[in-house]
């Protein structure tokens, strides 16, 4: 009883018209609680519920109904009784007449209608009722936009669900419908109506039926909406997309072959619309409809859709000329969206008609005629655009005709083939006759046209069709008997003597020729193994002799990439061991001849780029390549042959860039990275003195990229190999004791190893060793076991002083990397993190970083000028180095960051002389270190330990005490130095994290533009706090906290309009003014005449970019009245 009680409470609270929505949606959850934990039988609710349902009180009623239809929606899943079921949906349908409580017994209606037959549902004359109360009582147009959606969707229902109990009600669905649709304007409904439209159609799918009577209504209620367009306010929510709306009307539209006699004429008529929207669309439904149509119903259509498509191919004005893209494509055509479609629509009436197609292709008096006059179109320069235009229709017709099937590929070869031959100077029935050159241009593409869709037609059958077929083919025939002489044309066009365009066109016309000729696929081929090899000998000429000429070598080496791709997934041996005698081999070798006419770069164009082709063609060019950098080495480390150093890093860069890439993305071959990064260190070991000079360290960062590439990719087997080789040669090196390294007595503090301001104490050689072995630490996974850490550490820690910054970086992957020491590790075998940070924390570059500038002036104290540059770069060194380490550990989530934090503030603070300021600023440069993305290690790349949010945990840690340092700050370099590390964390760390401080920092951030801006050495800093700033300035949810600031922002963006060391920096300013003039205008319009007047004096600045933005904020501020 007391459970009833309740429910009665909850009953009345959704009823009262003074409780808040939240509140009745609560009632409605409670109440449907007790229902589903069977707390209150259903029936027991419905009988308590009885007065609010039959009452006359028009409101309570329609609140009552309401209520009841919401909890069967929240009870979808509840088993009810069939009794029940039977005895609500009648009491919904009753209601469907009672136009007070329509929607709630539409929503009650749904609810049982959908219920899944385990747990009680609708029988079948219960959903003929509501279907017949439906039709007879529910006038929908009528109805508000939320109520018509509910009958939509009602309707949708009985007719997805229960198909065969209303399939019956013809003579009263079909029209209902369509009085229902008629007039509908929210894309919503429309939707829900055209998806009933196509269910209703296949109910009825006898063309003879009851909906041929009615196809015509259906059709015109769907006709008024094409083409689909908004008219709705951009700033209303729509959960409809144009795109989806206009996809269900097309499937409403192809629903039915009864829709055809209206839908196909509606559409051709749209064809001729001004709007590009209208044809685009008509020729999307068109292509869509025919499929569904058939071919018989779109026969009679053929000639009415030969002629509009025609029209649009030939005449469109979209259809632009390009003859400056890529690499000058010849009579390509930048390509409007309607030209697309139209030649997409086109093949399909040719797939579909073919017969009929053809017949007014070939006999179309537009195409003849530009055929028959092919002999004007000589020269590419003497054509007209409109000539252009209409020359680019046939050829795409062509195409599109000789791709379709063997019969009209048969049609247009002897169609138009014979006349283009004749116009390029063949003889018919005499193809050895000499031939004329220059080549006519337009009959060169036209032929390459139809030599691409016939290429294509045979690809396109072959597996599924024997090749031998075609050779019986009409234009098979013409084709071999022509094939030779259309060789020595496209030939002759690499080497004509015309300039500009008209050679651009000849060129890539010829080698696009000779391409399709060189790659029919499988045994077809309708020229001899030597005429495909003179192709080859060609391009490869073109390639090895021509590389002055910059477009017909890129377009020969495209070409020769594309025949090597098609022949290594073929299955033609012939063609392979062709292509590989005549290109491969001698590619492969490119980098060992003597040949020093063709510069190094093009050459490793041309291996890298016929490599790609297949891994056998790279596989045999990587030979070549080992042989030529191990040669190029060696010359370089013996003689310093400075010819040979340019090929050196050359190839490096190949290897890094294009040869070890593509092996990466093939996958399963790990060992060539493996022994590429053996192979560099056997160069190392076998030259024991290094002669290198000039552009030593442009080869030793390509040697470096490349060796960190190559381990960073191999497996951990591997990468323990590479690393215990390397180690090997460390040995070798004379500017560092290394065995006293290896002493476990030896100190880690340094004593005893003198620093020097940068790496002239190291020879090459050993400069060389201990860079290539950082690289290899650098890329190392965490589980590769490195043998002598505690060596390499000592080692790096060493070298780092010297300004080694490789070696600055191997220490912070180390320490990023290494194994936490637990209970169970052999400590005799795994060196562990917490000793590698002991050893660090005793270390020499640790006590220089905390040494105060008392101490480390009585260091200095020396009379010797360079004595005290030394130290003062030492200690810079080692501020930089501890920054590595403290990045590896942050990116881990290492609480000893928080050490290295401390020590890095700590350089920041004591009052330097004017001397000692750079200590100060790298201290500062640090936190860019710790918190920025890094290519050259720890990074993903690279294998470095990752923990998620590692930038926001060093945001938390450094804010409120860099924030709590500023305030106290006591001079105006301590405080410039600290406004720079506050900026490289804060423009280091993801937006999302700044905006929750925004309140906070925008004060902060509006004072270091101040400070920074008046020394040009921060300029960059400047920017990247502006770019933070317009960050929070365009975030809607942060807009209270600028307009509380938006005075002293406002200030300090005027005062930035006139920074003279940046552009962008003017320029970003003036976009985040022009952001300002949103915020509430009785907050800013205090500023409007300031604001105007300096901007009025941005548009006198030099920096054209700088002006435009003026004019749009003076715009923005100008208007606010």
């Amino acid at each position: 009883m007391a459970d009833l009680t309740h429910c009665v409470k909850h009953i009345e609270s959704f009823v009262d018209s003074s409780c808040t929505p939240a509140q009745q949606a609560a009632s409605v959850d409670a109440i449907a609680a007790l229902v589903k934990n069977d707390i209150i039988k259903l029936e027991s609710l419905v009988r308590e519920m009885g007065l609010y349902l039959t009452t006359t009180d028009s409101f309570l009623r329609a609140r009552g109904t309401l209520l009841l239809a919401e909890l069967l929606a929240c009870l979808a899943s509840k088993p009810l009784e069939n009794e029940t079921v039977l005895s609500l949906i009648g009491f919904f349908t009753e209601r469907l007449v009672d136009w007070k409580a329509l929607h709630g017994a539409l929503i009650g209606c749904l609810s049982l209608l959908r219920r899944k037959g385990n747990v009680g549902i609708v029988s079948s004359s219960k959903a003929q009722a509501v279907t017949q109360s439906f039709l007879q009582n529910v006038q929908v147009q009528s109805l508000r936009q939320s109520d018509r959606k509910l009958c939509f969707e009602l309707l949708r229902c009985l007719l997805e669900r229960y198909p065969d109990d209303v399939v019956h009600l013809e003579n009263v669905l079909i029209p209902g419908i369509c009085e229902s649709i008629d007039g509908e304007k929210d894309p919503e409904c429309l939707m829900l109506a055209f998806q009933i439209v196509e269910v209703l159609v296949h109910l009825y799918p006898d063309p003879t039926g009851p909906l041929s009577s009615y196809a015509s209504d259906l059709f015109e209620n769907l006709s008024c909406y094409f083409p689909i367009h908004f008219t709705h306010p951009k700033g209303e929510d729509i959960d409809v997309k144009k795109e989806e709306l206009s996809r269900t009307l097309m499937v409403a539209f192809a629903s039915t072959p009864l829709f055809e006699p209206f839908a196909i004429p509606l559409l051709l008529e749209k064809l001729s619309s001004s709007l590009p929207l209208a044809k685009v669309e008509s020729l999307k439904y068109l292509s869509y409809c025919s499929d569904k149509y058939g071919a018989a119903r779109m026969a009679k259509h053929v000639k009415v859709m030969w002629s509009a498509l025609k029209d649009i191919i030939y005449t469109s004005p979209e259809s632009v000329l390009s003859l400056e893209s890529e690499l000058v494509d010849g009579m390509s055509f930048q390509e409007s969206h309607t030209v697309t479609e139209a030649l997409l629509l086109l093949q399909k009436v040719i797939y579909q008609n073919s017969n009929l197609l053809l017949d007014l292709i070939v006999s179309d008096e537009d195409i003849k005629r530009t055929v028959d006059d092919i002999h004007q179109f000589k020269d590419f320069n003497g054509i007209t655009l409109q000539s252009k235009q209409r020359l680019h229709a046939v050829g795409c017709i062509l195409y599109l005709s000789a791709k379709a099937s063997i019969a009209s590929c048969n049609r247009v070869f002897e169609g138009f083939f014979p006349c283009l031959i004749h116009a390029l100077g063949i003889s018919l029935g005499n193809s050895d006759a000499p031939l004329s050159s220059p080549c006519n241009i337009g009959a060169t593409y036209l032929c390459v046209e139809l030599l691409a869709g016939c290429r294509t037609l045979v690809i396109g059958t072959e597996g599924s069709t024997s090749t031998n077929i075609f050779s019986k083919e009409a234009w098979c025939n013409m084709l071999c008997s022509y094939g030779t002489s259309l060789i020595e044309i496209f030939g002759l066009t690499l080497v004509t003597g015309q300039d500009g365009s008209t050679q651009n066109a000849y060129l890539h016309y010829g080698v696009k020729g000779l391409q399709i000729l060189a790659t029919f696929p499988g045994n077809f081929h309708p020229l001899s193994k030597s005429v495909y090899e003179s192709i080859l000998l060609k391009l490869m000429s073109v390639v090895t002799l021509n590389f002055k000429d910059a477009l017909l070598w890129k377009l020969a080496l495209k070409a020769l990439v594309e025949i090597g791709s098609f022949v290594d997934k073929s299955e033609d041996t012939e063609k392979a061991r062709s292509f590989d005698a005549i290109v491969v081999d001698r590619i492969a070798s490119l980098m060992l001849c003597d040949d020093l006419t063709m510069p190094s770069q093009l050459k490793l164009e041309i291996i890298s780029s016929i490599g790609t082709t297949g891994l056998s063609c790279m596989q045999k060019i990587l030979q070549g390549l080992e042989s030529s950098l191990s040669a190029s080495l060696s010359g370089v480390f013996v003689n310093g042959d400075p010819k040979l150093l340019g090929i050196a890093i050359a190839l490096l860069e190949c290897y890094s860039c294009k040869v070890l890439p593509w092996f990466d993305s093939i996958g399963g071959h790990e060992e060539v990275q493996f022994h590429f990064a053996l192979n560099i260190w056997d160069q190392i070991e076998n030259n024991m003195s290094f002669c290198v000079s000039s552009q030593e360290q442009q080869l030793l960062d390509a040697a470096m990229t490349a060796m960190q590439y190559a381990v960073g990719r191999c497996l951990v087997q591997s990468q323990t190999v590479i690393v215990n080789r390397a180690f090997s040669l460390l040995s070798s090196i004379t500017s560092i004791p290394l065995k006293d390294l290896m002493n476990d007595t030896a100190p880690v503090n340094g004593e005893g190893f003198e620093s020097n301001d940068d790496l002239s104490c190291f020879s090459c050689r050993d400069n060389w060793i201990i860079s290539l072995f950082a690289s290899v630490v650098k890329a190392l996974r965490p589980q590769a076991h490195i043998t002598n850490v505690k060596v390499i550490l000592q080692l790096f820690l060493t070298t780092q002083l010297y300004g080694h910054v490789a070696s600055a970086q191997a220490l912070g992957s180390i320490i990023n990397k290494l194994a936490v020491k637990v209970d169970d590790m052999d400590a005799s075998k795994v060196f562990s993190l917490e000793e590698a940070m002991d050893m660090i924390f005793s270390s020499r570059l640790w006590i220089l970083c905390n040494e105060g500038p008392t101490e480390f002036l009585v260091a200095g104290n020396n009379d010797d000028t360079s004595f005290r540059y030394n130290s003062l770069l030492v200690k810079s060194h080692a501020i930089e180095g501890l920054a590595w380490i403290g990045k590896g550990l942050l990116m881990r989530g290492h609480e000893k960051v928080k050490d290295i934090v401390v020590t890095l503030l700590s350089c920041l603070l004591p009052n330097y002389e004017q001397g000692l300021q750079s200590i100060m600023r790298t201290a500062a440069d640090a936190f860019y270190i710790l918190i920025s993305d890094s290519d050259a290690c720890l990074n993903k790349r690279l294998h470095a330990t990752i923990r998620p949010l590692y930038k926001q945990r060093l945001f938390s840690i450094v804010l409120p005490v860099i924030l709590s340092l500023i305030s106290k700050a006591d001079s105006s370099i301590q405080r410039a130095m600290l406004y720079r590390a506050f900026a490289n964390v804060v423009c280091g760390t993801p937006l999302s994290a700044i905006l929750s401080e925004a309140k906070k920092l925008i004060p902060i951030l509006v004072d270091s533009l101040f400070v920074l801006s008046e020394d040009i050495l921060h300029k960059d800093i400047v920017y990247s706090i502006l770019l933070v700033l317009s960050g929070i300035l365009t975030d809607k949810k942060r807009s209270e906290v600028v307009v509380e600031n938006a005075h002293i922002i406002i200030r300090r963006l005027i005062a930035l309009l006139s920074y003279p060391h940046m552009m962008v920096i003017r320029e970003t300013a003036i976009q985040c003014l022009t952001a300002m003039s949103e915020l509430p205008h009785a907050r800013i319009y205090p500023m409007r005449t300031q604001v105007l007047l300096s901007i009025s004096k941005t548009l006198d600045d030099p920096k054209r970019a700088v002006r435009q933005e003026a004019v749009k904020c003076r715009q923005a501020w100008a208007s606010m009245a």
